[in-house]
């Protein structure tokens, strides 16, 4: 007589083993795998099966490969997006990361409107979940120009139109998308790195190594999908032959968290010849200061030299934690897609962060590649990909020409502060708020808001 056994998997699903010769569990030949199945099966309690997870991703006839139908290299805000909105579409979603969350990494920490636009379309309920993290709410950004200059210098301001945004350390920000993606069986092998991939026709079989320490070893994944969320320098970028593109601009980086109260509820970006400072309050009690240069940053004690006016800001406030740096580039790839492996984030191609859009597009193309993965097109992707990258580069671009000539800065600045209504209607189109007729201001909201110009101006 046959029998079937079952084997409970790591990834929490189960695989079929055919035996002829059944065995007693109370005494089990370890040297039979059909004494070692029946002893399995009924030893280890199974999970309870989600009813959307394809059953292929369940059942494998290989003991020791894991099989998905989506595999993510990267567990960064892209990354975790990919994978919450994936799971959304009901697919088996494996993730691998070389790190240990929370993941944390050089960024404005800020979310635009568009950016908890794109978060409710992940499924997140932006009430409970915000609320529930420390965070500060966004209601607009505010220019300064350069404040070292011996004559005043313009100000310019301007509310979102349509609700706050929301400024969030990027501590925070992670648990909050792992839980999310966990909560939808996404399964996590962390301290990993990819070794090896073999690409076939329908499939992609990964091999992992995880550190010494973790005693996990080396594990083989199959998949129908392979995404790449593993930052600029992608190394599934580089395997499957997507890293032809162009680079546009390369800046250097630099994040200190400042224990102060905000004294605005704006996100203040400060311009100077050496480059921006950008501030966004993160709780009632903290705030991130940005400073991005085309020149190398010592320290942030250095940089603020260039800003006086936030300087004075800043005379009493100490540092909460240690500064961290990165690279910040305009780049765009040709291709984002190659069979069935796609990229998303910083891999497929980034914007400067002068535009503070990094996490709102590595958000939108989760949902994007999301919906491509479903309906087994991911040329849909490369499509949707370009029309998500359009606008957010050509603002970097504008925004760009700002920084590498003064004169142009200037002349810019006192234009919008002559004429706050063509700043405001710049800031509706940068997060997607534009209104129908070319250059017009939406009647409801006014350029000037209850917080006065002069609480961003130290004595």
């Amino acid at each position: 007589m046959s029998f079937l056994f079952v084997i409970p998997q790591r990834s929490g699903g189960i695989c079929f083993y055919p035996s002829t010769t059944p065995a007693t569990p109370k005494n089990p030949s370890v040297n039979h795998p059909s004494s070692v199945c029946h002893f399995l099966v009924n030893t280890i309690p199974i999970p309870p099966i989600r009813r959307h997870i394809r059953w292929h991703a369940l059942f494998s006839m290989h003991p020791g490969t894991i099989q998905s139908d989506v595999f993510i290299v990267g567990a960064g805000p892209a990354g975790l997006a990919c994978a919450i909105a994936s799971a959304r579409q009901g697919l088996d979603v494996q993730v691998v990361d070389a790190a240990r969350p929370p993941i944390d990494k050089a960024c404005g920490e800020g979310l635009l409107p568009g950016s908890l636009e794109s978060l409710a379309a992940l499924g997140f309920d932006l009430a409970r979940d915000l609320d529930e993290t420390e965070s500060a709410p966004l209601h607009g950004v505010r220019f300064l120009g350069d404040s070292s200059a011996p004559d005043s210098y313009p100000i310019i301001q301007c509310p979102f139109p349509a609700g706050p945004g929301r400024g969030i350390r990027r501590t925070a920000l992670h648990p909050l998308l792992f839980d999310r993606a966990a909560s939808l069986g996404v399964r996590f092998h962390w301290e990993s790195s990819v070794r090896r991939i073999e690409i076939g026709k329908t499939t992609a079989t990964i091999q992992t190594a995880s550190r010494p320490e973790t005693r996990a070893g080396s594990r083989t994944f199959r998949t129908r999908y392979l995404i790449g969320a593993d930052g600029h320098q992608s190394r599934i970028a580089k395997w499957a032959g997507l890293t032809a593109g162009s680079v546009r601009s390369r800046r250097i980086g630099l994040r200190q968290h400042y224990a102060i109260a905000p004294w605005s509820s704006f996100v203040e970006i400060y311009w100077s010849n050496h480059g921006q400072a950008y501030v966004t309050p993160i709780s009632s009690c903290e705030i991130c200061v940005a400073f991005v240069s085309r020149e190398k940053i010592g320290s942030a004690e250095q940089a603020l030299r260039h800003f006086p006016a936030l300087q004075r800001h800043l005379l009493l406030a100490k540092p909460s934690g240690p500064p961290r740096g990165s690279i910040t580039l305009g780049r765009t790839l040709h291709r984002v897609v190659s069979g069935n492996i796609a990229l998303i984030g910083d891999a497929s191609g980034s914007v400067d962060a002068i535009t503070g859009e990094g996490l709102a597009l590595g958000f939108r193309q989760a949902v994007a590649l999301a919906s491509a993965l479903k309906k087994d097109n991911l040329t849909a992707y490369q499509r949707d990909h370009r029309r998500i990258q359009r606008l957010p580069t050509l603002m970097s671009r504008s925004l760009l020409l700002m920084d590498r000539s003064p004169r142009v800065r200037d002349r810019a600045l006192n234009l919008f502060e002559r004429n706050p209504s063509l700043f405001a209607r710049l800031l509706q189109i940068h997060i997607g708020h534009a209104p129908q007729r070319p250059f017009a201001v939406d009647p409801r909201y006014n350029p000037t808001t209850p917080e006065p110009l002069t609480s961003s101006i130290p004595g």
